[in-house]
């Protein structure tokens, strides 16, 4: 099959050799594949150079200060006096640690600050000057430790396949239900991109996720779930190929443009697969006919706030009872692999080992967490703070 073969009607494009699928345009330079951790902020090289040139000469002038104010018990060699340029001069030899020998202490007290405040000077001055040189020499073996800790703890994570919009509203969506930054993983090609994530807190690997390695550096196999984002369905279906064959387990849900692709990404390995723009022509049109109707739709994507769709399993109190019974708004029924609808009958009576598919409303001082995304375990109180409705659909508060 060669670049833009047809399969069952779909063109796909397969990447070549030194192409990179996940490349925005056909002239985006492919950079070397590499993790890039979240790092503090630091100042400019400029103003790290101003600071520590500041320090030096303060403790220049500090040592000047010294010198001249105890210059009579110096001696120089040359007049046997010591004046303001004589005191700059000693004060640079010595902390530089030439000492020339012309200019000396002799007096007991201007011994005795050579040794109590100018040393301790000189000791400092030398910190200031091989400062830049120690902190690139142990930059590296920094990153490298940081780097090694990183991937020993690193555990049940979520990969996120691309830092567009579709990838930044899927880790707003992880975030607000509970996921903490340090479980995230963002694989993008351009560099510009991850520095992003990295400014956010996210930890990012450069290169194309089509590749084996890119996605073994992210530490796939020990994923929990990956989230693939990417703007091309051919790229998706490879790196859901590749994704799989690595992570047999990991959930993997992704993002399609055209939805006669969907099939083929599932084929892929995905467990499931959105389609952007069918999903926004959809909602676009439900907010023609209902405009109350589609910003219900939007509150409840809004993950964190509002009406909220949560997956929680049964408790040992809804057992044996109706979908109607229960105290929250239950749309869905989860029973195995089998997704059953509300009024489906075989929904009802609930069994303890089912799932169910609930409408709640939350607020930002306390989202819910949600199990299936390794948030934490928070789940509606509702069974004790409302009331069934007439009828059993959905929380009333109580009198």
């Amino acid at each position: 099959m060669g670049l833009g073969d047809a399969v069952d009607g779909r063109v796909f494009h397969v990447k070549l050799p030194g192409h990179d699928a996940m490349a925005r345009r056909a002239d985006e330079h492919v950079v070397p594949t590499r993790v890039q951790l979240p790092r503090r902020v630091v100042d400019r090289p400029a103003r790290q150079v101003a600071k520590r040139l500041s320090m030096a000469l303060l403790v220049l002038a500090i040592t000047v200060l010294i010198v001249w104010v105890d210059r009579k018990g110096y001696h120089d060699a040359a007049d046997d006096t010591v004046d303001l340029l004589d005191s700059v001069y000693y004060a640079t030899v010595t902390l530089s640690t030439t000492g020339y020998g012309d200019i000396t202490p002799y007096s007991d007290s201007a011994r005795l600050a050579n040794v109590l405040l100018v040393t301790p000077l000189r000791v400092l001055f030398l910190i200031i000057l091989v400062g830049t040189t120690l902190e690139v020499l142990t930059e590296r073996t920094r990153e490298d430790f940081r780097l090694k800790r990183w991937r020993t703890n690193l555990r049940d994570h979520t990969i996120v396949v691309g830092f567009g919009t579709k990838g930044r509203s899927a880790i707003q969506t992880l975030r607000a239900t509970g996921l903490r930054s340090e479980q995230i993983v963002v694989v993008d090609p351009a560099s510009k991109v991850i520095e992003i994530a990295n400014a956010e807190g996210f930890v990012g690997v450069v290169g194309d996720a089509t590749r084996s390695e890119v996605l073994l550096r992210a530490e796939l196999q020990k994923a929990r779930q990956i989230i693939i984002a990417t703007q091309r369905d051919d790229t998706a279906v490879l790196v859901a190929l590749t994704a799989r064959q690595l992570n047999r387990t990991a959930k993997i849900v992704a993002a399609v443009r055209e939805e006669e692709n969907a099939p083929l990404l599932r084929q892929s390995g995905a467990d499931a697969v959105i389609t952007s723009a069918s999903a926004a022509g959809r909602l676009l049109g439900l907010s023609v006919l209902s405009p109350s109707a589609g910003t219900v739709m939007e509150d409840l994507i809004q993950q964190g706030s509002g009406l909220d769709l949560v997956e929680r399993p049964v408790i040992k109190a809804e057992v044996g009872k109706s979908v109607r019974e229960t105290d929250d708004l239950v749309v869905s029924v989860l029973r195995g692999h089998r997704l059953l609808a509300y009024d489906d009958p075989a929904a009802s009576p609930l069994q303890l080992t089912d799932r169910v598919i609930t409408i709640v409303r939350v607020s930002h001082e306390q989202p819910l967490g949600h199990p299936g995304l390794g948030g934490p375990r928070q789940y509606p109180a509702s069974a004790r703070e409302t009331g069934p409705q007439p009828g059993g659909r959905g929380p009333q508060p109580r009198p």
